[in-house]
This record gives structure tokens, C-alpha cells and sequence, in this order.
């Protein structure tokens, strides 16, 4: 595995990346200005900031803020609650109000009349005090541990992934809906003879789940074409050209693809890859509902450059 180089590089540019966080709580923290800071694409830079940190990147930024306001609730209360929210990046005094409360279990006007010394204990159990910074054998540790399930399971390789010629019906909304696509697919294809035991299915991702609203991810419920067809209703036909992919075969429950998925680009930070602008895809080999552990055999393939 390649650690030495590749590793220490990601940790600098992530530390990069918390240390403007932290210098920087008033403005505003969009995933894409601190992606640009750390030289990360927003997608790549979120999948890895989650794995190595332990927490998403909006979660990390509002637990900064919060601490930071406790802190000057504590030790600075000749700032009113509205110079706060202010100076921590809120947009106003209510959704501090409600964030803090949320997160200690009182508002901050308790919090900064109560006792100083019952709140520091407070402050120190919920927060990570002082700086964050990523230390390698932290790194090594989350990349390894994702690693280790991955290679527990499969021989993750790189694949030229011929031209593939897909019927699809969008959808948009929480991955586990996209279910309901597939059986009106599914009903489309059997109308049209394509259902068969050699038939594939195929979900494209057009969105992260890490990124993006559950309520707005964009993907694509695909059916894999051996011959042209003529489509109507809501299917339509789109094709992903031939890439160099990587890929990992599996057989998983529906709950192990979050994990397969983040093991999957950690490999690929790993081994010094660079993801390609084509979306990453699933290529499912079975039906799971066929299966005796209702199991999903499926290929995870992540476009390279």
C-alpha cells in the first residue's frame, strides 16, 4: 500500500482544510471553498474528510461553532448571545439559539448564567478541545480499517469497463426509493421481453449521499441493453462510455453499500488514483430477493482518470 507519500499529502491538505475551517467560522464554510483550499474535488475531498475525521464535514463545522460560542459564553460574557451568533457564523441569534441547545441541552443564556465551573466540565466531555489535527497514525487507522473490510471480501482491481448501452428511468429522492423505479422498469422491460436470468441492472449515482439532501439525490435505474430498442413513457436510453473503472466485486446486504462504497475510494486514494468525471455505478449481477441471505451480487465501479 502506498502510505508514505500518498498519505501524508491527504493528511496535510485535510489539516489545511480544518485549520481554515477553524480560522474562519464567521464566513461562509461552503464545501466547495474549503474542497478548494485543501485541492480536493467536493465529492473526493467529503468522502474523505467523513472517513478520516469521523464526522461529516457540515456536522464538524457546526460542532466548532458551537464549542467556540460556548467558550465565550463561559469565559467572555460581556458578549451578548446576538455578537455570538455573529462572530461563529450564524445567521441569527434563533438558529444559534436552537443549534446550541441542541447540542448541550440548554440554551446559552443558561449555559452562561449557570455556574462556570459545572459548564467547563460540560464543555470538556462534549468537545474535542483545541485544535484538530489529523495525525498520520489516525489516517492509517481509518484508511486501514476500510481497507481490511474491503479485502476481506473482494480483490478490488483496475477494469476497463467496455461501452454500455442503458434503458433508464430517473429518479430523484432517498436512495432506498429508488426500489419503486426499479419494479416499474422491471414491468417495462418484461413488456418488452428483455427480462431474462442473463438480464443486468445497473444504478448510476449522479449525486454523493455525503454531499447532497437525501430528499434531492439524482440517480438513474438502469437496464443493462444487448440490442437496440425503442423506448417510450418514462424510460429513456443513455449510455456510459468506455472507462477505465475501479472495481470491486461483492456480495453484500443492502446495508453494507454505504461501507463498501467508502472502503471502495479509500482504495482508490490508496493506490493514488484520481476519480474521472463519470459518475460511479453499480452493476448488480443477481436478484437479491433470489438469494438464500438476500444478498446483492454487484459490481462497485468508480471511474479513474
Amino acid at each position: 500500500m502506498k502510505t508514505s507519500v500518498i498519505a501524508k499529502e491527504n493528511i496535510a491538505r485535510l489539516n489545511t482544510a480544518i485549520n481554515y475551517i477553524e480560522e474562519h467560522l464567521s464566513e461562509n464554510l461552503s464545501l466547495k471553498i474549503i474542497a478548494e483550499k485543501a485541492h480536493f474535488s467536493p465529492f473526493h475531498f467529503h468522502r474523505m474528510f467523513t472517513l478520516i475525521v469521523g464526522e461529516t464535514l457540515h456536522t464538524f463545522i457546526n460542532r466548532k461553532r458551537i464549542e467556540k460560542a460556548a467558550s465565550f459564553l463561559l469565559y467572555r460574557k460581556e458578549k451578548s448571545s446576538t455578537t455570538i451568533a455573529e462572530e461563529i457564523g450564524f445567521s441569527d441569534v434563533s438558529s444559534f439559539s436552537k443549534s446550541f441547545k441542541k447540542f448541550y441541552g440548554i440554551s446559552p443564556h443558561q449555559f452562561k448564567e449557570e455556574s462556570p465551573k459545572k459548564f467547563s466540565q460540560i464543555l470538556a466531555i462534549k468537545s474535542k478541545n483545541g485544535k484538530v489535527n489529523i495525525t498520520f497514525e489516525q489516517y492509517i487507522c481509518n484508511i486501514n480499517n476500510a481497507l481490511n473490510w474491503l479485502k476481506m471480501r473482494t480483490n478490488t482491481s483496475i477494469k476497463q469497463i467496455e461501452k454500455i448501452e442503458l434503458a433508464y428511468i430517473s429518479h430523484q429522492g432517498k436512495i432506498e426509493a429508488i426500489a419503486e423505479v426499479y419494479d416499474r422498469l422491471v414491468q417495462w422491460a418484461a413488456s418488452k421481453g428483455l427480462m431474462n436470468d442473463a438480464t443486468k441492472m445497473v444504478t448510476i449515482y449522479h449525486d454523493s449521499p455525503k454531499i447532497t439532501d437525501p430528499n434531492n439525490l439524482r440517480m438513474s435505474a438502469c437496464i443493462w441493453l444487448n440490442n437496440a430498442i425503442k423506448v417510450d413513457s418514462e424510460v429513456n436510453l443513455r449510455t456510459i462510455k468506455a472507462t477505465k473503472c475501479i472495481v470491486s466485486r461483492l456480495e453484500i446486504t443492502p446495508h453494507e453499500f454505504q461501507q463498501a462504497w467508502e472502503s471502495s475510494f479509500a482504495w482508490m486514494v490508496e493506490n493514488g488514483y484520481k476519480k474521472a468525471t463519470t459518475d460511479p455505478f453499480e452493476i448488480y449481477h443477481n436478484n437479491a430477493a433470489e438469494h438464500p441471505e438476500n444478498k446483492f451480487i454487484v459490481d462497485l465501479c468508480i471511474p479513474v482518470l
